[in-house]
């Protein structure tokens, strides 16, 4: 039985150890996907100083017109970006829950164990005292009848 058990704690140590793996692979992509939003967000800031301060020497109708539409191209790839942090950070959370109650399983399967251990403790603990036991009386009795 105890065999069993330390094969069934054994596998649920490595579903929970592939499991906080996934976790952090997760959190790794939400980091980048972060990075990648910060990066596009810089850079769409740096782009509006940039055109401001060419906008101050003059600026044509038609190249102001292709500014504004690259600042909406970096808009709309902002948003993308926000969206895909969104969904890294959802699928990170769903890890994260799984690799929580993956070590909730494995605790359980480690308290049985130890239930079990300490029930054998103690099986074995009144099997000595009755042997203890057994062997005092047979010692009293041999005393006694000895007289």
């Amino acid at each position: 039985m105890s065999n069993q058990l330390e094969r069934v704690a054994k596998f649920e140590r490595d579903k929970e150890q592939q499991a906080a793996q996934l976790f952090q692979q997760a959190q790794t992509i939400v980091n980048q996907q972060r990075q990648k939003l910060s990066s596009l967000e810089q850079y769409r800031i740096d782009y509006l100083k940039n055109i401001q301060q060419t906008g101050q020497s003059g600026v044509g109708a038609k190249q102001y017109t292709q500014h504004l539409s690259f600042v909406g191209k970096l808009d709309k790839a902002c948003e993308q970006q926000t969206h895909y942090v969104s969904q890294a950070a959802l699928a990170a959370d769903q890890r994260k829950r799984q690799w929580l109650a993956q070590q909730q399983r494995c605790k359980a399967v480690e308290l049985l164990i130890e239930k079990k251990r300490l029930a054998l403790e103690k099986k074995e603990s009144r099997r000595e005292q009755n042997m203890l036991d057994e062997y005092a009386n047979r010692a009293f009795f041999r005393r006694f009848h000895a007289k």
